[in-house]
């Protein structure tokens, strides 16, 4: 007579291997659940992160050989505060970003003139993000950081010329307008008129607009009661 196998034996359900397995999924579920609102985030936001992080790693890099003493804060503040308060004020404000102010930059002009272009990068840059927060247009993570703290923060290019700050001016606004002319190529082309070259369309609009923001900067400059306002208070800023 052939020996009859004994019953397989079922495994309960909460059994230790299953309740584990249980443990690992219930653990997994609240650690995803943590992090859902993730998922909510959109791409502008996004960029605006990505592009606060790597200004902030540029400015990481700077900090050696950029050393801010309480004056030289306090003249920064201001002249960001100036700055702000100015750019309020738009002759004419472009729908795409971008407005043409009563020498809203030249605050930031003189600040460089006086300290250098590393402070004046950096302070160039903190405004740049108040100008985000003011006026922000947002089309990619990269475009972010053309059109805000680079374009602004190549404003402190006027620090190497501390001897003259005409020449600063003109600098630093070209520094700002390439930022944003390279901007208008990669990011903004499909606003041009049909049949326009992108190159041709960043380089109107944003010679048109720069240019004449960066002009009405130099004019003022050399009006003789504000250039003697100017040398005057660099003289106490340095002291």
């Amino acid at each position: 007579m052939r020996a009859q196998k004994a019953p397989h034996e079922a495994v309960p359900f909460f059994s230790e291997h299953n309740l584990l397995k249980m443990e690992v999924f219930l653990f997994m579920s609240y650690i995803l659940s943590i992090f859902s609102d993730f998922a909510e985030i959109k791409p502008v936001t996004l960029s605006v992160i990505l592009a606060i992080l790597l200004a902030a790693f540029l400015l990481y890099l700077m900090r050696k050989s950029v050393k801010f003493d309480t004056k030289m804060l306090v003249y920064g503040a201001l002249s960001i505060a100036i700055a702000f308060v100015l750019s309020y004020i738009r002759f004419y404000h472009w729908p795409q970003g971008g407005s043409i102010t009563p020498a809203s930059m030249l605050p930031l002009f003189v600040f460089a003139y006086y300290y250098g272009p590393g402070p004046g990068i950096v302070v160039g840059m903190a405004y740049g993000f108040l100008q985000l927060i003011q006026d922000p247009f947002i089309v990619q993570w990269v475009q972010v950081l053309l059109d805000y703290p680079l374009a602004f923060g190549a404003l402190g290019l006027a620090g190497f010329f501390r001897k003259n700050l005409s020449l600063g001016i003109l600098v630093g606004g070209f520094g700002r307008f390439f930022s944003h002319f390279l901007s208008g190529i990669f990011f903004f082309a499909s606003y041009a008129p049909k049949g326009m070259n992108p190159i041709v369309y960043s380089l109107l609009v944003n010679g048109s607009i720069i240019g004449t923001e960066v002009l009405i900067c130099f004019v003022v400059s050399l009006i003789p009661q504000v250039r003697n306002a100017i040398e005057e208070v660099k003289k106490r800023a340095l002291a």
